[in-house]
């Protein structure tokens, strides 16, 4: 009989929970790989904009160069062979100007120079059917006439070589007459320059990012082994106190198995007897005896309570079926309908029967019923268990009320549920009952 409580020891070790430690096993791994992915993401990201930074600054260095190269060929060059004779256009002054141009400034990257008046006209160009042309002065090339000064800027230019690299700069005739002298450079050449320091700066800066990578990485795989045997300790911890608790209980009701409950059961068989031979005070023998009786029960059944039977001996229909004996007990009709029950695994033997229990103590406690069932069918890879009620039920969406009723073990019973991978649903209406399914997994 399942509600007598067996004396002899019995495992009292509850069931591991090796889908938790497989998802941390995996766990740590996933951790490290993450952050080793996203430090080289930022590595690079920081690496990209550090070289980016470093070729924008090389640019304008190779900026400044061309315009100090522009200047010492306009003050140094050009500026000491120009003559007054320029100005009305001498053929003679313009050949000198030329002859300096082609010996010592065009080159590579110095492709055109320029040299216009105040008016916009051009006095000198290396392209000689230029002369002559008139043009308005923009407002920054007027700006380093009249200010003695210099400047540069990125243009198209109109002969098809691209961008170039416009640099101005003022001078002046021997009588100090302003002129604008104008020279163009490639621009590619100055572009060039920018790559060659990114060239230069990118495998330094890499380098010493990664290098920074690889040192953390170890420490991060160092943390997350740390992290997982603090887990694993704190899971050991856990299933010894669940291991103490569970031993406990088992004292306990050997306790009383092998205490009051003998000497109850001695006083029955007493009172009986007495009963049987009569006498006046046989009735009250008889009520004594009734009241023992009822005593006996309801203490073997807080004897299943405290400490359920032995599943991986006595099995699960049989506990299943001894939790609806104590519904009938109270005076519910209950049907009890079991699929495949002598297949199930003891682990999940152990959760369907915590499941069921907690179940069927909300049906005696809250649920006021006077018909009940308690179900099990093998589904596709899982175990469904339902108890069911007609009692007054509740709103599921009222969670204040559910807990004010006293439905926290089935909130307790959903975390249980699913750290094994199964999942609680609670189906209930108010005056219409309420049904409680859960599925566990198959091993």
């Amino acid at each position: 009989m399942i509600g007598e409580v067996d004396a002899a020891p019995v495992p009292a070790s509850p069931p591991s929970r090796p889908p938790r430690r497989r998802l941390l096993r995996a766990t740590a791994p996933r951790l490290v790989a993450g952050f080793t992915v996203a430090g080289v993401l930022v590595t690079l990201g920081l690496a990209a904009a550090i070289a980016l930074v470093a070729r924008e600054q090389a640019t304008d260095v190779a900026i400044d160069q061309v315009t100090q190269l522009a200047s010492v060929t306009a003050h140094g060059v050009v500026e000491p062979r120009l003559d007054d004779g320029l100005l009305t256009g001498d053929p003679e002054a313009i050949d000198a100007v030329d002859d300096a141009v082609t010996r010592a400034v065009l080159g590579d990257s110095l492709i055109r120079v320029l040299i216009w008046d105040a008016d916009g006209r051009i006095l000198y160009s290396d392209d000689r059917r230029e002369i002559g042309d008139r043009y308005p002065l923009a407002p920054d090339e007027r700006r380093v006439l009249d200010a003695n000064d210099e400047a540069a800027g990125v243009a198209e230019d109109g002969s098809g070589d691209g961008k170039v690299l416009e640099v101005y700069h003022a001078i002046r005739t021997p009588g100090g007459t302003p002129l604008l002298y104008e020279a163009y450079f490639r621009y590619d050449a100055v572009v060039e320059a920018g790559w060659d320091a990114w060239r230069s700066f990118a495998p330094l800066s890499v380098g010493a990012l990664l290098l920074l990578e690889l040192v953390q990485v170890p420490l991060a795989v160092v943390l997350a082994r740390k992290l997982q045997r603090r887990e694993r300790q704190r899971e050991r911890l856990l299933r010894h106190a669940v291991e103490a608790s569970t031993a406990e209980r088992r004292r306990i009701a050997q306790d009383l198995h092998d205490g009051v409950v003998q000497e109850l059961t001695g006083i029955t068989y007493g009172l009986d007897a007495s009963r049987l031979r009569g006498g006046p005070e046989s009735a009250v023998v008889t009520e004594s005896a009734t009241r023992l009786r009822e005593s006996i029960g309801s203490l073997r059944t807080l004897l299943v309570d405290i400490y359920p039977p032995n599943l991986a001996q006595e099995g699960l229909g049989p506990a299943l079926q001894d939790l609806a004996g104590g519904l009938r007990r109270r005076g519910l009709v209950v049907s009890v309908a079991l699929e495949a029950v002598d297949v199930v695994g003891p682990a999940e033997a152990a959760l369907l029967y915590r499941a069921a229990q907690e179940a069927v103590r909300n049906v005696v406690t809250h649920a006021g019923a006077a018909t009940a069932a308690i179900t099990l069918v093998a589904d596709p890879g899982r175990w469904r268990l339902a108890v069911a009620d007609d009692g007054r039920g509740f709103d599921p969406t009222d969670a204040a009320a559910r807990a004010a009723d006293g439905h926290l073990g089935l909130r307790a019973l959903s975390d249980l549920v699913d750290d094994a991978g199964g999942a609680v649903d609670v189906r209930s209406t108010p005056g219409a009952g309420t049904t409680v399914v859960v599925t566990v997994p198959r091993s």
